[in-house]
């Protein structure tokens, strides 16, 4: 048999492609913040992760330069050997801090910290235990792991103890959950989970990517709740709203140090760039300077939320700028998402296995500087869009 026949007999894609309802790898010939440009057309960007706005931030854009000008355009190796710059430490000073734990460890992508923190920390006889909606991330790096996997319910705390009393008390357990739920915009329920995993012995890791940023006065989950000394791991990435690209993992300065050493992510990876180190600390400085941001975000998220489910769409349990709108069908899903793209309206066509079967939605994101304007905007072409569908009355 040969390798290659399932590429050969792969043809889900093309098909969507010539049927004009493909939503994925479209090119952009500019992505400027609250708008893009897709074949010559602007579009108003509601599918970006750019929750601050900071991607066109006169500080972020002139530190990245400024980075290039002093140290070139890569560190041509590994954070292991050559590739670790004096701006590498303070940024991870200043994120440790910045999250409220001892140290920080940065990464080449937010990927590549789940895949090496999650499979160097579980090993043999320990047990990941996941959030049935964690990070495609989380899932592949408890997979590298040489422990053993499981998983419960979305944020159901009675499912999650028990699989935790599943588990025997000689056993390793590491809970890995996401901060914010990146396609249904909600949250998990930390106040709850803390007492939990400390009851049964069990470490905790939030992963918030999509938190940062956006709760707890941008310093993510665990600030939100005022639960920080309760979780044990915190992981966060520079391509949303650090304006960069990375990630990094805090915790304990014994634990980040055996991770250092362990995560095969980071060992055999070259560092991040000087211009994304340079851009994310940068970003950093923006979110304390101006808290306002964040204030703003949470006041378009609102916004959105309410103007949405006053038109009868429905949004599931978001209660965040990540918005889904919940279709439950593949190809209504497809054609709403090409309505919208026609409109001039950019969001996320979302179906299995991004999320679960009857679970199809279009995934929209807000950001900081979105103005009221755009978004009654975007709140018109959902609502003509919404009715040639029938997807409202």
């Amino acid at each position: 048999m040969d390798i290659f026949e399932k590429a050969f007999n792969y043809t889900l894609a093309s098909e969507a492609k010539e049927s004009g309802f493909y939503p994925y790898f479209l090119p952009m010939s500019g992505n400027e913040g609250t708008e893009a440009i897709y074949q010559g057309k602007r579009l108003i960007m509601c599918g970006s992760n750019n929750y601050l706005g900071l991607t066109t931030h006169p500080k972020v854009r002139k530190a990245a330069q400024e980075a290039i000008g002093e140290h070139g355009t890569s560190c041509t190796g590994s954070r292991f050997l050559n590739g670790t710059l004096e701006m590498h430490l303070e940024l991870e000073r200043r994120l440790a801090d910045w999250v409220g734990k001892e140290a920080a460890l940065v990464f080449s992508t937010g990927m590549q910290v789940n895949l090496g923190t999650v499979s160097a920390v579980v090993g043999r006889g320990d047990v990941a235990i996941l959030d049935k909606d964690d990070h495609a991330s989380i899932v592949d790096g408890a997979r590298l792991s040489w422990g053993e996997t499981r998983r419960f319910r979305h944020n159901d705390l009675e499912d999650l103890e028990r699989v935790l009393e599943s588990v025997p008390d000689d056993k390793g357990k590491l809970v890995i959950v996401d901060g914010l739920f990146s396609m249904e915009g909600d949250i998990a329920p930390l106040p709850e989970m803390v007492p939990l995993c400390k009851k049964h012995g069990a470490r905790l890791m939030v992963d918030d990517a999509h938190a940062i940023g956006v709760l707890g006065g941008g310093h993510g989950t665990a600030a939100h709740y005022d639960m920080t000394e309760g979780v044990d791991l915190i992981m966060g990435t520079f391509s949303k709203s650090f304006a960069s690209l990375g990630g990094f993992i805090a915790g304990d300065a014994q634990v980040i140090d055996y991770i250092q050493h362990h995560a095969r992510s980071l060992i055999f990876s070259a560092s991040i760039p000087p211009s994304n180190a340079a851009a994310a600390l940068a970003a950093l400085e923006v979110m304390r300077d101006e808290p306002e941001r964040v204030e703003r975000l949470s006041q378009n998220g609102k916004k959105m939320r309410e103007g949405l489910q006053a038109l009868g769409f429905d949004i599931g349990n978001s209660c965040t700028p990540v918005i889904p709108v919940i279709i439950g069908d593949d190809t209504r899903t497809f054609q709403a998402w090409h309505m919208l793209l026609d409109s001039g309206v950019y969001v996320n066509a979302i179906i299995s296995p991004a999320t679960p079967p009857g679970r199809q939605l279009l995934r929209t994101s807000y950001m900081a500087t979105h103005t009221d304007e755009q978004l009654d905007h975007v709140l018109g072409i959902f609502e003509k869009v919404g009715k040639q569908l029938d997807l409202i009355q």
